[in-house]
């Protein structure tokens, strides 16, 4: 009897749960309404210079992100005014866990229990947010200039951004933000293993005649082919573009 009964509390929690994860991607993905992304800055490594550039930051900083989306939700036919708007919200103390260095599938499900365990512990937002991207910033000068991977993950509406504090590449990080917000509405990465992207999903132009070299990045491919071998990095959202599957797959074009 008592064993029934906590199957039938688990499988209520587990459909709850899941409920509530459909509702999260739908609102993510519902392009009738404008969708809230807020953003909170946090000082991955301690730093002075992480600090200092938190403590300078301002809506202003994120806007190109927003004006991204915008562009890219008219040019695929979405009629709403403003489908996205981002808001700084205060920075947070608290940093995420860490993904796994193993690529099992238990450890990865472990760790995204973990993380969106962690999300759920943090504040919403104001306005509450559809999206909330936690951007961490590192100072690579003492990383060798290296920081970690950053992640999106659709369950959740989680975005999580590591990015170099340097004012100069505060566009370059944009790239990177909106890139891990796509992935909360369900985008998928158009990169192979080697990083090259795609095709013909993951380029700009796919029947651009060369083919190479592009002249902008499909975001979800995150870097421009110049040629079979060559990639570049895009220096600005400006670089970027929503190509077709990206845009089926977060429901701003059928």
């Amino acid at each position: 009897m008592w064993k029934k009964l906590r199957i039938l509390i688990l499988l209520f929690i587990l459909a709850t749960v899941a409920l509530s994860a459909w509702r999260g991607q739908a609102r993510a993905r519902d392009w009738h309404n404008t969708v809230q992304v807020a953003i909170f800055p946090i000082n991955g490594d301690g730093s002075t210079a992480a600090a200092k550039r938190i403590a300078g930051l301002s809506d202003d900083s994120f806007r190109d992100i927003e004006e991204f989306f915008v562009e890219q939700a008219h040019a695929h036919g979405v009629r709403e005014t403003h489908p996205l708007r981002v808001s700084l919200q205060p920075a947070l103390n608290s940093l995420p866990p860490r993904p796994p260095s193993t690529g099992s599938a238990f450890d990865i499900l472990v760790w995204s229990l973990q993380l969106r365990w962690w999300a759920w512990k943090q504040p919403e937002g104001s306005p509450r947010a559809g999206v909330r991207a936690f951007v961490i910033y590192w100072d690579s000068t003492q990383t060798e200039g290296r920081i970690p991977d950053s992640h999106g993950l659709a369950k959740g509406q989680i975005a999580i951004s590591n990015v170099h504090v340097q004012q100069d590449m505060q566009r370059t990080n944009n790239v990177v933000i909106a890139h891990e917000i796509l992935h909360t509405m369900a985008a998928t990465d158009k990169y192979g293993p080697d990083l090259m992207p795609v095709f013909p999903d993951g380029f700009a132009e796919p029947g651009a005649s060369p083919r190479y070299p592009q002249r902008l990045c499909e975001i979800m491919a995150g870097r421009i082919p110049l040629s079979a071998s060559q990639l570049e990095m895009p220096h600005s959202l400006k670089d970027c573009v929503i190509g077709p599957a990206t845009a089926r797959e977060i429901g701003i074009t059928h």
